[in-house]
């Protein structure tokens, strides 16, 4: 949408084109190296030399030189140079006056006696300069076959020196009488805006110094950058402040809590620290998703009704799981919380551009999680707010008008915000100073992970760990992953999309639906990601027809082998039918962990995967780097590799045609039935969801008490391994959770093991122990409590746990 134009001084009502402004402009740019040339030289010579810079010439040579430029002057040009300059004048008075942009609140005319003051001395600029110009004109034409002599060239300076001086006075009137104006507005600007802010309490008369308490150490600076800069966001306005000490005060005082409250007040007033009262509301299963439907059915957007489909489709069955857990009274102890989605990668630009990649094959997986964490909490009976619009987000948390400098206005209302990385960005810079005191309500969607190291800004600034992503200090805990990356951040997953199973005949025979065709369906819904992969697939395109589901469009040519037959983008429904009549689901290395493989094994398939070796890391791969995690990756679905495993998965070097020879052998001679692990069915994710909301409070100070300390099973790592892997060599789950209780000295003890020497730091590999000086070391900051670090020096103290994976028996 083009920005509305207000009508200039002296202009008609009626917009000017962007064109003929910028014309304008670049016409009296062009013009301006000639005025000054001109200028310059008739200015300081009528003799018949036009003095420059260091050089003279006479007027009757060809060439006045300045500088590098070079301007051709012969006898009778002296009066056009002057035209010329003229007109230059004429063009760069049009282009001071080009219309300001007016905001899209303001109607264009809407000051209409601006239109008549200041006309009347343009017009009277224009006017003179045109006469001026008529006359020069005129002269020219009269002698263009006599030169001009030494007195007429004199007499017209002269005059044009009068009329120079003249125009002079006139254009500073003007621009005085403009500079008014401007004031004048930018007042009754703020006066309307200042009719719609809440009134500040009336403060003293006296005049207001700065206070002197050693408990609000930072008053003095906060009012002094204020008196500097409090006009840098309109929020400050908003909320009172303008540009008094007074006012500053007030605000510090009332809104911030930087200085010591003004006489009669006291901080518990501050608006957005007030405590909303609990509806203290019992959160009760429900058996229909009818409320999430109607957040989700005023949008527009493909995304969206991507996650709306994919609720309505999988319904039943998280009914059906919500009244298995009813009927265990798994809902007794939960309280119904205020929640919030607000999925920040489909809000703002970056919504626009996951729009665009929603039509041409783009990754899914993150909508899928928020369908499914959407139904999810409405089944368990909270009270959900879906949004996707950064605007709205703004009114749903009450963000002052303005930039983020401030605090929002009132105590936030939601328990309980689910966001992802854009989204903490957008809440960031919209709370204000608010943000670091809601923030342990946040939970962030994260699909690699967020290990602690890269967590905490000052550490991962002095440690070598700081990235794009992570130093925003929150609890690794609250960072929810689509698979268990790291257990130092919770596991929120997903559910995999079965098909309707059919029970076995009465003769014993397999349904219809386990039956499957010799078809192979290849992972890749790009075509640059079947690049240097032709080999692969030609191998297994030799044993099984082939199918592909790539996008393409009507003008690109298809890149695909001739023996792929291939679907082009298929909705999910279409998807899952293929994937039903499959043997095989064939990756071919990216994309990386998508829920795409878990749902193929959920409906019969084997999955295929290529092994990396080297694996993938942060330091050698382009999509981990910059990301916050160590992880080294060995193949495309991790999870797959280690959670599932053969017969289900087979991992192979892709390069090796033997192994993928021998792969597919075993693929056709082997009979798998549909198989999904507990963590991604209905019941296992709403097991995992209501204990995450009943348990984890980040908001208490207190040590954590859950997972109860019954859970833990402690083991000594050997030197250089992470908790991650010791746990899993016992078929175990590390649970940072747990740490604090072997933060101790008597931990070390317990193990057998004597400390010559006892340090506390801040350092995520403790609590651990050094062998070679026998130093025990314990962890200073909490928040560096870590499942993945590992040093060749060190062995981890590691708090192991059993069970479904990130939640223990005694967790759920």
């Amino acid at each position: 949408m083009m920005p509305s134009h207000r009508p200039c001084v002296g202009e008609k009502a009626g917009p000017e084109s962007e064109t003929e402004r910028a014309l304008k402009q670049e016409k009296a740019r062009q013009s301006l190296s000639i005025f000054l040339l001109a200028s310059v030289c008739f200015a300081n010579r009528s003799d018949g030399c036009c003095w420059v810079g260091t050089k003279t010439r006479p007027v009757t040579s060809r060439v006045v030189s300045v500088g590098t430029m070079r301007v051709a002057l012969r006898p009778r040009s002296g009066c056009l140079v002057l035209c010329l300059c003229l007109s230059v004048i004429t063009l760069l008075l049009q282009s001071l006056w080009v219309p300001l942009e007016m905001t899209q609140d303001e109607a264009a005319g809407r000051f209409p006696e601006e239109q008549g003051g200041h006309s009347v001395g343009v017009n009277k600029l224009v006017l003179r300069l045109d006469t001026l110009s008529t006359q020069v004109q005129r002269l020219s034409r009269e002698r263009q076959d006599t030169q001009l002599n030494k007195n007429a060239l004199t007499s017209l300076l002269q005059s044009f020196r009068q009329e120079q001086q003249s125009l002079s006075k006139l254009l500073e009137t003007e621009l005085q009488r403009l500079s008014r104006r401007l004031d004048q507005l930018s007042s009754q600007r703020y006066r309307d805006h200042k009719a719609f802010m809440p009134t500040p309490p009336p403060g003293p008369t006296e005049k207001c110094e700065i206070p002197t308490d050693p408990a609000y150490p930072a008053c003095a600076d906060k009012t002094e950058f204020l008196q500097a800069h409090w006009q840098s966001d309109p929020c400050y306005a908003f909320y009172g402040v303008d540009g008094t000490t007074c006012s500053i005060l007030t605000y510090l005082s009332q809104i911030e809590n930087f200085c010591p409250p003004r006489p009669g007040r006291n901080h518990s007033s501050l608006p957005w620290l007030l405590k909303t009262s609990s509806n203290g509301k019992k959160a009760r299963i429900r058996d229909s998703l009818s409320s999430l439907y109607k957040s989700l059915t005023n949008s527009s957007s493909l995304a969206i009704k991507f996650i709306r489909s994919r609720v309505e489709r999988m319904s039943d069955r998280w009914i059906k799981a919500g009244r298995s857990m009813k009927q265990n009274g798994s809902d007794a102890d939960s309280t119904e919380m205020k929640v919030l989605l607000y999925p920040g990668a489909l809000a703002g630009k970056a919504g626009q551009h996951f729009e665009a990649m929603v039509e041409r094959g783009g990754p899914l997986g993150e909508l899928v999680q928020w369908a499914d964490l959407s139904a999810c909490l409405t089944i368990l009976g909270h009270n959900l707010t879906f949004s996707s619009s950064q605007h709205q987000l703004h009114g749903l948390i009450g963000a002052a008008p303005g930039h983020g400098g401030c605090p929002i206005q009132r105590p936030l209302t939601f328990d309980l915000i689910y966001t992802d990385y854009h989204g903490l960005a957008h809440l960031h810079g919209a709370m204000g100073p608010a943000f670091n005191h809601y923030k342990c309500r946040f939970r962030i969607l994260d699909s690699f992970g967020t290990e602690p190291a890269f967590n905490l800004a000052s550490y991962a600034q002095s440690r070598g760990y700081k990235t794009l992503w992570g130093s925003w200090g929150l609890q690794p805990l609250q960072y929810m992953n689509m698979f268990p990356h790291t257990p130092d951040n919770s596991f929120l997953g997903f559910v995999s999309e079965e098909a309707l199973r059919m029970e076995p005949t009465k003769d014993g025979l397999e349904p219809e639906t386990y039956r499957k065709e010799r078809i192979a369906v290849v992972y890749g819904k790009q075509d640059y990601m079947w690049q240097g992969k032709s080999e692969y697939v030609q191998i297994i395109s030799e044993e099984l027809e082939t199918h592909g589901t790539v996008y393409q469009s009507s003008r690109q040519s298809s890149i695909l082998p001739s023996f792929v037959k291939n679907h082009g983008l298929l909705t999910q429904e279409q998807f899952l039918k293929l994937l039903h009549r499959a043997k095989v689901f064939v990756g071919l290395g990216f994309p990386y962990e998508g829920p795409a493989p878990i749902e193929a094994i959920a409906l019969g398939c084997v999955f295929l995967q290529p092994r990396f070796d080297p694996p993938h890391t942060s330091d050698s791969n382009n999509f981990y780097k910059g990301k916050p995690t160590t992880r080294k990756i060995s193949s495309q679905h991790p999870y797959a590799e280690q959670f599932i495993g053969e017969p289900y998965v087979l991992t192979v070097d892709t390069t090796n045609r033997t192994a993928v020879r021998e792969a597919v052998k075993s693929i056709l001679t082997t009979e798998v039935k549909p198989f999904t692990p507990r963590e991604f069915t209905c019941v296992g994710m709403l097991e995992r969801v209501h204990s995450y909301i009943t348990h984890q409070n980040f908001c208490s100070k207190s040590v954590p008490t859950w997972p109860l300390e019954s859970a833990l099973m402690v083991h000594l790592g050997p030197l250089g391994e992470s908790c991650v892997s010791v746990c899993q060599r016992s078929s175990l789950w590390c649970e940072p959770a747990l740490f604090h209780h072997l933060n101790t000295p008597a931990a070390f003890t317990r193990l057998g093991l004597s400390c010559s020497r006892m340090v506390q730091e801040v350092n995520h590999l403790f609590p651990s122990y050094n062998p070679w000086g026998r130093l025990c070391g314990l962890q200073q900051e909490t928040l560096l409590f870590s499942c993945a670090g590992s040093d060749p020096s060190d062995r981890r103290l590691c708090p192991c746990s059993a069970g479904q994976v990130a939640l223990c028996p005694q967790c759920i």
